[in-house]
């Protein structure tokens, strides 16, 4: 998995507000109100709510009426806390925070990529909450079955002694991967049961996506259990689906999910 982005970072002229969560995380956000659900945006790893995804969905939301969050998880974009000392668990447990303090009622929740496994495991921590689902290139246990996976010996050898690994990027500095992520990683896994998703779910993915197998996609499919759910590959698209023809099928199922 060499690319988690969610597209070109856009130009925000409101500051944004911060939530200090119970571990003294103090993590930045931007919300709009309306009607629910609320939709909450989750972005991927080690990207922000600045993204093209994230502000096009706001304007969206406003155009609807409907409430909108964007947050940034810690060590991400606006908020405070130093990248490297992250970790799916620590990212798991501020998105439960922003949505336990700054939203109320029913939730929307669009997962990016890493925000997509951060938001499965929100539907697991607050079932009762979700109202729909939507995915964009879900990118669940990637530390496991892409980082850890793709290592080769040198690799492990060098997490296992200096406790960090270098992997470039094609999206500028090479990301370094600790070893407190890929353990932390196991204790969160997805895709080895059963996920139960009791709502409308959609899972969007782009068939030319260079960070995120297919593959991955269908195993998600195939272990998730609910009356409504659907699998959406759109052809020649690649990781960033953020185009103007990826953002109105993100809009599409928001929509739908939603009920509207």
């Amino acid at each position: 998995m060499t690319d988690t982005s969610d597209g070109p970072k856009m130009t925000d002229q409101t500051a944004p507000q911060y939530l200090t969560t119970s571990r003294g995380r103090r993590l930045a956000y931007r919300k709009t109100e309306g009607t629910g659900p609320t939709i909450v945006f989750l972005g991927g790893f080690k990207s922000d709510m600045l993204g093209t995804k994230a502000v096009d969905l706001e304007a969206f939301a406003k155009d609807q009426g409907r409430a909108y969050l964007r947050f940034d998880y810690s060590g991400h974009g606006e908020s405070d806390g130093d990248f490297l000392d992250g970790c799916i668990g620590d990212w798991a447990e501020d998105a439960e925070a922003a949505l336990d303090r700054l939203t109320e009622g029913p939730l929307v929740l669009v997962g990016s990529s890493m925000g997509g496994w951060i938001s499965l495991l929100m539907t697991r921590r607050l079932p009762e909450r979700i109202a729909g689902l939507v995915t964009i290139a879900a990118a669940p246990d990637f530390t496991e079955d892409s980082m850890w996976a793709g290592f080769d010996q040198a690799q492990r050898t060098a997490l296992d002694m200096v406790e960090q690994v270098s992997l470039p990027s094609d999206y500028g500095e090479p990301y370094i991967i600790t070893k407190k992520l890929i353990e932390d990683g196991r204790n969160h896994l997805m895709l080895r049961d059963r996920i139960d998703l009791p709502f409308p779910t959609r899972f969007l993915i782009g068939t030319m996506d260079e960070a995120v197998d297919l593959s991955v996609a269908y195993r998600l499919l195939e272990r998730a259990e609910g009356g409504d759910i659907r699998l959406t590959l759109v052809k020649g698209k690649d990781h960033r689906f953020s185009d103007p023809e990826c953002m109105e099928l993100i809009k599409q199922a928001i929509l739908e999910v939603s009920g509207s």
